[in-house]
This record gives structure tokens, sequence and C-alpha cells, in this order.
């Protein structure tokens, strides 16, 4: 029961899920479903690939807000989804802002996962949490960004809480698991030169598939003397990026992403 005097905040709701299929050699919908303030639009393609832009209508998250994401990619269908626009997580009175993403692909089926940057203002609360279960022939591409506030606009996150979780299974597997945790004092914990040594803009970015160690070369090749790196082992690319704002990474990063995508460009919402 509520408290007497006590006022219950608002907090943003979302689901939303896409399931493919293919159709007449492209790929199409099975599925859609979205509620609350998750929306999901396609807009039309000239090739066999399906674009899926998310939308969070809630204009950004805070502490108790939560999104779900379900994707689930048929056999031999791809699909790549992204989001409409950088996701802003703003300061957290209290709780902290949920994002769960859970994506399946079934044989030979390709998925994309290309959200643009989570932005996190100061005193924000993030809890991300990405899910995958892959088919043994299935490919797989995914880009998680993030911007510890806007340099540009002369705003830091001083001090707050981002948490990112990473299982990937393929054919019931686990192929990759990886949990961030940074919170408290972000100047602090970011100047650690085993963190971020001062830069404030960080990806990382893994493929698995057919052609993981082939992309390996490019990659190195493009990072130069960029802070990051990539390596290669068990059938999988991890790319570790890190820049002193977001402008400075998007520049390595988009390139990378379409070393990735064997050629293809960042979906066009990126560059809007």
């Amino acid at each position: 029961m509520q408290p007497a005097g006590q006022v219950r905040q608002q907090r943003a709701r979302g689901d939303g899920r896409l399931v493919s299929k293919a159709l007449d050699g492209r790929t199409r919908i099975a599925e859609l479903y979205q509620e609350g303030a998750a929306k999901i639009r396609l807009p039309h393609t000239f090739s066999s690939e399906m674009e899926a832009v998310i939308i969070n209508t809630a204009g950004g998250l805070t502490g108790g807000d939560r999104l779900d994401w379900s994707f689930s990619a048929g056999a031999g269908t791809f699909v790549t989804a992204t989001t409409q626009a950088c996701e802003k997580i703003y300061k957290a009175s209290v709780g902290t802002a949920e994002v769960v993403t859970r994506i399946d692909v079934a044989q030979g089926a390709r998925f994309h996962w290309l959200p643009q940057e989570s932005i996190l203002f100061d005193r924000a609360s993030l809890t991300r949490r990405l899910e995958v279960d892959l088919d043994e022939s299935a490919e797989f591409l995914a880009v998680e960004a993030i911007l510890l506030g806007r340099k540009a606009m002369g705003e830091a996150m001083e001090s707050g809480m981002v948490r990112d979780r990473w299982r990937i299974r393929r054919g019931g597997r686990l192929i990759h698991a990886e949990d961030l945790l940074m919170e408290g004092d972000m100047r602090r914990v970011t100047a650690a030169a085993p963190v971020l040594s001062g830069d404030v803009a960080f990806s990382t970015l893994l493929y698995t598939g057919p052609h993981a160690e082939a992309y390996l070369s490019p990659v190195r090749d493009l990072l130069g003397n960029a802070a990051g790196g990539a390596s290669h082992w068990n059938g999988k690319l991890v790319v570790r990026l890190a820049a002193e704002d977001g402008f400075t990474l998007r520049k390595i990063l988009i390139p990378v992403i379409s070393v990735l995508r064997g050629g293809a460009s960042v979906p066009k919402v990126w560059n809007l």
C-alpha cells in the first residue's frame, strides 16, 4: 500500500517484440508486438534485409523505467535492428533504468544489433542486459556504445552507475560472457589507466560468423593509433574502443561497423 501523503512517480514501461520469416527471397514480418513506450518501425529497404528501428517514446530513461526488447530472426532471414536516436539516461532520484534485449537467430540467419550510443547524464543509473541465442550456422554482430555526458555541451557524468551484462550462446553453448560495472565517482573511476585513462566515450563490438578471422586484419588497420584493440579467438571477433568524446568515437566506430557488415554502411538513422 502506498504510504499516506507519498506521491507515486510515473515510470516508463515498454515491451517490443519482432519475429521475422523468409518469404519470396526477402525477410518479412512473422510477428510484431509493441506495448507502452516501446515502438518498432520497419522502413522500406531495397534488399532482402529487414531494418527495424526501435523507439522509446518516453524520450529517455530514468530510475525505475524499464524497456524490454525481443527479436527472433527466422531461418534464412537478415535483420538489422537500430535505434531512432541516442538513448538518453537522466538523473535517477531512486532506482535504476533497466533495458533488457533478447535475441534469437535461427539456422542460416543474420542479425546485426546496432543501437546508437547511450548518453548518461550526471547521477544517471543504467542496468542493461543482452541475451543472445544463436544457431550454429548464424551470423551475429553487436555494437554497444556509451557516452558519459556530452563533452561538446559542457556536460559530464560526475557520479552514477552503469552496469552492462552480455551472455551470448551458440548451439546452446556459452561463447561470450562479460559484465561491466562502473559506479560512484565516475571521474575517479574513468581516470584509471586500466579503465579509460580519462576518456568518456567507449564501445564494444562483437562479431561471430564465417568472416570473423578475415575481418581481424582490416579492423586493426582501421584502428591505427586509436585507443582500443581487436582480438579473434574461438570463432568470434571482439573490438574495444575508447575516445575523448562522442564525435571522436564515431569517427572510428562507423568505419569499423562497416567492415564488420561486409562493406555495408550503418543504418541511415545514424546520420539523421
